[in-house]
């Protein structure tokens, strides 16, 4: 089996779990028992700092808790921007980015530039997800840290098809509907 950890989920256009319409998802964790990641692109209106106020002042713009996915969605992941190779405190996810402690103080996590939060999950068990990728339900791309920490999460799905080459980077265009089209 190929982990799929720290790569992009983006949903394609005829998912049909309406959860994850056009969602893109990093896998934060991928193995025999099954995957964890959290959608990138659904903000709430409600701001990160209130969920957890001692890193409030190191929230990328634009500052809300995000909605990681709908698996206990009463816990709060951070993922952050913070110094290559991650640091005690900051699990290293890929390049710079990584999976923040939340418990610790700012600076007792050096080198931590942005952090974004998500509340909540999405979760497959062993094969479940792999069995939604044979069915043709999700793309799988390569993260960049700006997918992560974007300024327009809710661009985000548009945005990381346009930048694929070929017939894949035309699906950026696909109509929210495509009967009026």
């Amino acid at each position: 089996m190929n982990s799929l950890r720290a790569k992009l989920l983006v949903a394609t256009p005829l998912l049909p779990d309406p959860n994850f319409h056009r969602t893109v998802i990093l896998i934060i964790e991928h193995n025999e028992d099954g995957a964890l990641g959290i959608v990138l692109n659904r903000p709430r209106l409600v701001g990160g700092a209130e969920a957890v106020p001692h890193w409030g002042d190191l929230l990328r713009p634009p500052g809300f808790l995000h909605e990681g996915g709908p698996v206990s969605e009463g816990s709060v992941i951070g993922v952050a921007l913070g110094p290559d190779g991650g640091a005690d405190g900051l699990a290293p996810l890929f390049g710079r980015v990584g999976i923040l402690d939340l418990h610790r103080q700012p600076d007792e996590v050096p080198g931590v530039e942005a952090i974004r939060l998500f509340a909540g999950y999405a979760g497959w068990t062993g094969g479940q997800l792999e069995g939604e990728m044979a069915y043709g339900s999700w793309f799988i791309l390569e993260a960049e840290p700006d997918d992560v920490l974007t300024d327009d999460p809710e661009g985000l799905w548009e945005h990381v098809l346009a930048r694929q080459e070929g017939l894949l980077g035309r699906v950026a265009d696909y109509p929210e509907d495509p009967s009026m089209n």
